[in-house]
């Protein structure tokens, strides 16, 4: 299972790579295979300011859907439009092309409450 060290994680198994004030988010590969084949990712909150923890969107695989909750606060300021026609690579490259969303950051300090590659691990039991 990949879980790259230079990313932070959340309990609700979506990574996060910090670049600035800016954070690149996607669900993890254990997320990934737990969801199974991805047919569709809905985002339709871009240009909005959310609180983290809140619903931004969601992703709906052949067994079920699920809520994606944003893992810091922040404007929404892009969506991987590539990905309303290629959902899979959700599947295929969680970290890289299945990227979902940018977000502005608003509070820093929220950073710190992000998990590292071993804390996730201990999460998945891996």
């Amino acid at each position: 299972m990949n879980i790259p060290a230079e990313l932070k994680y959340t309990k609700d198994h979506e990574w996060i790579k910090i670049e600035g004030d800016v954070a690149t988010v996607g669900v993890t590969d254990f997320a990934q295979g737990e969801l199974g084949d991805i047919v569709y990712v809905e985002v339709e909150t871009v240009d909005e300011t959310l609180d983290r923890e809140e619903v931004f969107g969601t992703v709906e695989a052949v067994k079920t859907v699920s809520d994606l909750f944003l893992p810091l606060s922040g404007e929404i300021i892009e969506f991987n439009e590539n990905l309303e026609n290629e959902p899979e690579k959700v599947n295929s490259d969680p970290y890289g092309d299945g990227w979902m969303i940018k977000i502005k950051i608003s509070n820093q300090e929220e950073i710190e409450d992000l998990l590292d590659a071993a804390a996730y691990k201990e999460i998945i039991g891996a």
